[in-house]
Parts: C-alpha cells; structure tokens; sequence
C-alpha cells in the first residue's frame, strides 16, 4: 500500500487510530449521559434523548470536542468525569511498536489530534505516548477541525511537511477526505477503531485492520 521510501513525514491521529475509541464512545453514550440522569434525577433515557441531539448537532465542529464547552453546556465538570473512567483508556495492540519502528528509519512522527487539550493531558500521562512523538499538534491551537481543509494550511505554519512525501494515518473518513482534497499523498484509515464493535469495511481508503500490519515493512 505504501512506498516507505518515499515517506518522510507520519501523520498520526490519537483516538480510534493510536488509542481504542471505546473509552471516547463509552463515556459519550454511557457515562455523561449516567451523570447527566443522576444529576437532574431524571431516567437514563430521557437523558439520552436530551443529550444525543445535542452531541449530533456540532458533531465534527471545534466545540464537539471542547471539553469547557461541554462543561458550560451540560452544567457538569467534564474533565473530572473523564478521570472517574480513564482507567479505559487504551493504546491499540502494536503502536508502540509502530511508533519505535518508524522513529529507528528515521521518519518525523506528529500526532496531530482534534482532542481537547485537557482529554489530550489525560491520555498522554495515561498511555505515556507522548515520548514517541517528535511533535504533538492539537487541532484547537488553530481553531479548526482537521475535518475542515483549512486545517492543513496552519498545519503547515506550524509542522511543515512535503504533500508527496507525507503519510496520515485517522479513523475519520471526514478528516481523511479533508486530507486528501489538500493533497496529503498517503492516506490510510482505521478499519476497527472501537475494540468493542465490529470491524468496518473501508472501502474509500486503504485501511489498515491493526498496526502490525505496518510492522513488517518498516
């Protein structure tokens, strides 16, 4: 799928790519919506049907993944609900093999992730990730989403990075699409970014089912 050779620059997201989306999933469908109920005394699915609508309404935006603007809106201190169930946050089986790899052939890896900086803190004193990065970009220092093209412009201020020479791995078609209208050469999806649902089936971009599967070529 990829020509090594020509690859100067990793590109890597964090949640479902790096990190088992299943902790994001739970605690956005499960725990907030739990102490949402709790908090207004109220059944869980009356604060289902109260918060979804909210959530689907920004999905993809900068404030769907702001941690202060869920704590304004829901009246509730996310970060803090977020350490009462880090304990399942995860890395995905062969990343850190991934990431030692490519930094031993000496490709530049960047995280670059639409986290909040607070959930982004959270993960990397979690997973101790962080030390296999020669960069980590978050997506709010810009005010934009990678969904959003523009993205990448800033991201060149700040990171520069040849288009033809540059890999980004992300489990969102969304940012994937962004990505490759900007002209990114290498493009790879995420074929199971929650361990606890089923398998995708990528079909609009090569997919990668685990990190092992780069392993051999590197």
């Amino acid at each position: 799928m990829i020509n090594w050779s020509n690859i100067k620059t990793i590109l890597l997201d964090m949640d479902g790519t790096l990190l088992d989306l299943n902790f994001d999933n739970y605690f956005w469908q499960h725990h907030v919506p739990l102490r949402y109920a709790q908090k207004h005394a109220m059944e869980l699915d009356a604060a289902k049907d109260i918060l979804v609508p909210l959530f689907r309404k920004i999905e993809g935006t900068m404030d769907w993944y702001c941690v202060d603007h869920w704590t304004r809106e829901l009246g509730m201190d996310i970060e803090l609900l977020k350490q009462e169930v880090d304990h399942l946050i995860a890395v995905h089986p062969h990343v850190i093999d991934f990431l030692v790899g490519a930094k031993s052939v000496g490709k530049r890896v960047v995280l670059v992730t639409n986290a909040h900086g607070k959930s982004l803190r959270l993960k990397m004193k979690r997973t101790e990730l962080g030390k296999h990065f020669d960069e980590i970009i978050c997506a709010h220092d810009f005010g934009l989403p990678k969904e959003d093209v523009n993205f990448w412009d800033k991201l060149q201020v700040r990171e520069p990075f040849e288009k033809s020479a540059t890999l980004l791995v992300d489990d969102s078609l969304a940012v994937l699409r962004s990505a490759k209208e900007y002209g990114i050469a290498y493009l790879l999806a995420v074929n199971n970014p929650d361990t606890k649902q089923p398998s995708r089936n990528v079909q609009e971009f090569d997919a990668v089912n685990h990190f092992r599967d780069l392993l051999p070529i590197l």
